[in-house]
């Protein structure tokens, strides 16, 4: 007899969640009474075509975009009912973000942009947990040079870094490869997958390419606002439902 694994815990939460944009004729349903967990230590990709939500609902469950109506939790804790300053400390806290242009400050280091969330949250670094992200990431000879001194691959994985510096309870990948060659591509998404299977993160990715959400162990589809399919792949994703 097969005992199956427990379930995982949920990182992310969202419970009949909507999200419009202007009104009369021009009122635009972004996101339409959404239901959704995020299982801890998993990787899911949201996928759709232009206009179908994805990337408003990727906004709303970190907490970037205000919603209409409906709750949102993240790691137990319902940020729409959090002021603006609770809200920018858990986002600065806990969660990771890793944007298409990656959003470096060209005046600093390395070092100073990977150590730029904990400086604002006041934070020390863990010089541990620095180190091996140093060393995985194939960093620690470069911590001293600014972006316009590394190459295309290091910055991106200068700005993942930066997303785990945190230990964040969830990261959050709004198109990550979309303006990449496909070795650029490649070197992204083993990362966001190494950080799940190798340093047991959560991450969460807006994607409109089919390979890279091949990656993921969960593949939500998305149109008008609606979650229209919900793809398990692989083990964790049995342990999780």
């Amino acid at each position: 007899m097969t005992t199956q694994a427990p379930p995982t815990p949920v990182a992310v939460s969202a419970r009949s969640v909507t999200k419009t944009y202007g009104s009369g004729n021009g009122r635009v349903v972004a996101l339409n009474g959404v239901n959704l967990d995020i299982h801890a230590g998993q990787f899911t990709a949201i996928m759709g075509a232009s206009g179908s939500g994805k990337s408003t609902l990727l906004h709303s469950l970190a907490g970037l975009d205000s919603i209409d109506s409906g709750t949102i939790t993240v790691e137990g804790t319902e940020i729409t009912a959090l002021s603006d300053s609770q809200l920018t400390k858990l986002r600065r806290d806990r969660i990771g973000f890793v944007f298409q242009s990656f959003n470096l400050l060209p005046m600093l280091t390395a070092q100073e942009n990977i150590l730029l969330p904990l400086e604002l949250a006041g934070r020390k670094a863990d010089q541990q947990w620095f180190g091996m992200l140093a060393q995985r990431f194939g960093l620690a000879e470069r911590l001293s040079h600014r972006p316009s001194e590394l190459s295309g691959g290091q910055i991106q994985r200068v700005a993942l870094m930066r997303a785990l510096i945190t230990r964040p309870a969830v990261i959050f990948a709004d198109e990550p490869t979309g303006n990449l060659d496909s070795a650029s591509t490649e070197a992204v998404l083993s990362f966001l997958r190494e950080s799940v299977d190798v340093l047991g993160h959560t991450v969460v990715m807006v994607t409109h390419e089919d390979d890279a959400a091949q990656r993921a162990d969960r593949i939500l589809r998305m149109s008008d606002g609606r979650i229209i399919a919900d793809d398990y792949i692989g083990q964790k994703a049995v342990q999780a439902r």
